[in-house]
């Protein structure tokens, strides 16, 4: 089963764990024909997804944005470019 390419017309959205399992899927690809904010990306996210857990799982997620961690940015400073993926990594037990 190939992965769907990210284009520069979208962002590759990746759930992890709880996230997976609250969207029912692994991954989504948003359209995106500039710059989006994570808030937006958040959005959307939520939005494809309605009757689930999902917002309140990425709530509690650590989130790459390309290979970088966002940390502790707010969600409206942080840019995600067309043709970058988001990932969202639920808190994992152990160490």
């Amino acid at each position: 089963m190939g992965e769907t390419p990210v284009t520069a017309g979208s962002v590759r959205v990746r759930y992890w764990a709880a996230a997976k399992a609250a969207a029912g899927t692994a991954e989504d690809l948003l359209p995106a024909t500039g710059p989006l904010t994570l808030a937006d990306v958040r959005r959307q996210a939520v939005a494809l997804h309605p009757g689930t857990r999902l917002e309140e799982v990425l709530g509690a997620c650590s989130v790459l944005v390309g290979d970088a961690p966002v940390g502790s940015r707010a969600d409206d400073e942080v840019r995600v470019d067309p043709g970058v993926s988001v990932e969202f990594l639920p808190p994992f037990a152990g160490g």
